[in-house]
């Protein structure tokens, strides 16, 4: 009988993380079971260990079906040694993406159009780590510690979820890695520190070595220290932690602990914010602080009032607790966010969205009441504009088409219901014969993209059937024909009325177990406040595709944008005026 898990051995965090006696932490993770080749290589990752910089390919490792080689070796070992470099990588993105196929209730697809991703633990000298679309790869570098000791990426928990969280989001969104609003490579980044973080919580071993407190003596911990200020600042909130450390010396700024940053009411319009990582720190540390607020409000219902410490058992359920509802609805918010242009208001109405779907009542804990409350301090508020709507779903590009006043107005009678959870060009003639009532912009080029049917079970059991689909526009004009497309669009100041624009725009169809519409999620192609918000960005970053166009994306393969994003951020790398497809 074949088993339908493997357990394996990883780093828990990254070779700089103690337990109470000193010893790398470390955890038994469990993953799908597969018949794996020599690498290890799976049915979607294949580790492929070749130093570029050293010209070294490094021997495939076989990891063995009975028992997993790496428990007890010596922390020596696990440092230095390739083969179990290989399967730290292999388990962590095989657990990550177990863990997204089971919040979204469906298989999860790469961004690059084929089946098994490349992830390369040994792949070049250098203080850096990166997710190539056109390579179908994961790539980590590994250079000199302070101590002169090799420091490889490969071993953090953070960046390998990182860079895989890079990976599956451009699978679910790959117009998302292309430039458009701040917000939307901020996301990125954001949203990939996000997972990295609190899928540690998953760890019951880490949470709990990282938590306990010697001073408190035996498994116990210090009721002070679980504060919402002390829990902010523990170790478990930082990514990381070694990889930052010693890169700092490369790179500034490398170890990021966004959640201790203090709210700013204006940053999201300070120029200063528009670099990636420094935008997507904004998002982490909205996220971050609910989770660690509704921690506390779960801690609370039950610590004593009269006793200074106790076992931390139960605080490590309750923070495991939060952070899978969390993580939970971070994934599923995905398929409510728009196809393209995504704003943090977007992603905050797309969180609140998913969870109502499947929780009405927004329960003991108040999940999104907190994360309306973080946002907010960061003067982000949800796209609906009102909490009503945002309850409801409901925003201004978006619709929830099966209200009444609305609901009529679609024809069911062109499509079979059946075919519309499969076919591509079921869901188009629904779109195509709706077009004015879903409010589709006609003489744009448009295209649907995806079918993805999903079965989603909530935390009180109630089973939630769906039928996602995507569709994609775009519109080729020069500026000056702008005003004829919506008489409140403009071109940039400065730009030429003979300058080329590529407007794009689309929408997720959200269609319930009868075939019937739930949400349109929609990014209009004539709306000018998001159309001229993005060709003022592009034009004044100077940035076009190769053909010389703004307002250009279709999340074509954008080689090694990731690499340069990353090393771009201390200022190694010259700033590109075009990008290309």
């Amino acid at each position: 009988m074949v088993p339908g898990n493997r357990q394996l051995t990883i780093i828990a965090q990254d070779p700089s993380v103690k337990d109470a006696n000193g010893k790398i932490l470390r955890a038994n993770v469990r993953i799908p079971y597969e018949a794996l080749g020599p690498g290890p290589r799976g049915y979607r990752v294949h580790v492929v260990d070749y130093d570029s910089s050293q010209r070294v390919l490094y021997h495939p490792w076989q990891i063995d079906d009975g028992t997993d080689l790496f428990a007890q070796s010596p922390d020596d070992k696990l440092c230095s040694d390739p083969a179990f470099h290989a399967q730290n990588v292999y388990a962590i993105v095989m657990r990550l993406l177990a863990r997204f196929e089971a919040a979204l209730g469906r298989r999860v697809s790469w961004g690059f159009g084929g089946h098994q991703i490349q992830a390369v633990p040994h792949a070049f000298a250098d203080a850096n780590a990166y997710y190539s679309d056109d390579a179908h790869g994961l790539f980590f570098g590994y250079f000199p510690g302070v101590d002169g000791k090799p420091v490889y990426t490969c071993l953090s928990h953070d960046v390998v979820a990182h860079e895989a969280t890079h990976a599956l989001l451009d699978g679910l969104r790959n117009t998302y890695t292309v430039p458009s609003h701040p917000d939307q490579a901020g996301f990125h980044e954001g949203f990939a520190d996000i997972v990295a973080l609190l899928s540690v919580f998953g760890l019951p071993d880490v949470v709990r070595a990282l938590l306990h407190n010697t001073r408190a003596g035996g498994e116990c911990v210090y009721v002070k220290d679980l504060e919402v200020d002390k829990l902010r600042s523990t170790a478990l909130l930082g990514l990381a932690e070694q990889f930052g450390r010693e890169a700092s010396r490369y790179r500034d700024d490398c170890l990021r602990r966004a959640v201790q940053r203090p709210p700013r009411k204006r940053a999201l319009q300070d120029a200063s914010f528009e670099e990636s990582h420094r935008r997507g720190e904004i998002l982490s540390a909205a996220v971050l602080n609910s989770f660690i607020h509704v921690w506390a409000a779960r801690l609370s219902t039950w610590l004593p009032k009269t006793e200074n410490k106790v076992r931390v058992e139960r605080v490590v359920e309750d923070g495991a607790d939060a952070a899978e509802h969390l993580l939970t609805m971070c994934i599923r918010a995905l398929d409510y966010c728009p196809v393209v242009d995504i704003t943090f208001a977007d992603f905050l109405s797309a969180l609140l969205t998913a969870d109502l779907e499947l929780l009405p009542d927004d329960g003991r804990y108040k999940y999104r009441q907190v994360l309306r409350e973080q946002f907010e301090a960061w003067s982000i508020s949800p796209a609906s504009g009102t909490q009503e709507k945002a309850e409801a779903g409901v925003v201004p590009e978006w619709g929830a088409w099966e209200h009444p006043t609305s609901a009529s107005l679609l024809n069911y009678q062109c499509v079979h219901r059946q075919s519309l959870e499969q076919s591509l060009d079921e869901v188009f003639r629904f779109l195509w014969e709706n077009r004015r009532a879903l409010g589709v912009y006609e003489d744009a080029y448009t295209w649907v993209i995806s079918v993805r049917p999903c079965v989603r079970l909530g935390p009180d059991g109630f089973v939630l059937r769906e039928t996602i689909s995507e569709y994609r526009q775009s519109l080729d004009l020069e500026a000056r024909q702008l005003p004829s497309l919506c008489k409140d669009m403009k071109k940039p100041d400065r730009m030429p009325n003979d300058a080329q624009i590529r407007l794009h725009g689309g929408g997720v169809l959200v269609f319930d177990e009868f075939g019937h519409l739930k949400y349109h999620v929609r990014s209009r192609i004539d709306n000018p406040s998001r159309q001229n918000g993005r060709l003022d960005y592009l034009w004044r970053n100077g940035i076009r595709d190769r053909l010389g166009r703004y307002g250009f994306s279709d999340g074509s393969p954008q080689g090694q944008r990731f690499a340069l994003m990353h090393a771009r951020r201390d200022g190694t790398v010259e700033e590109m005026g075009d990008w290309d497809e």
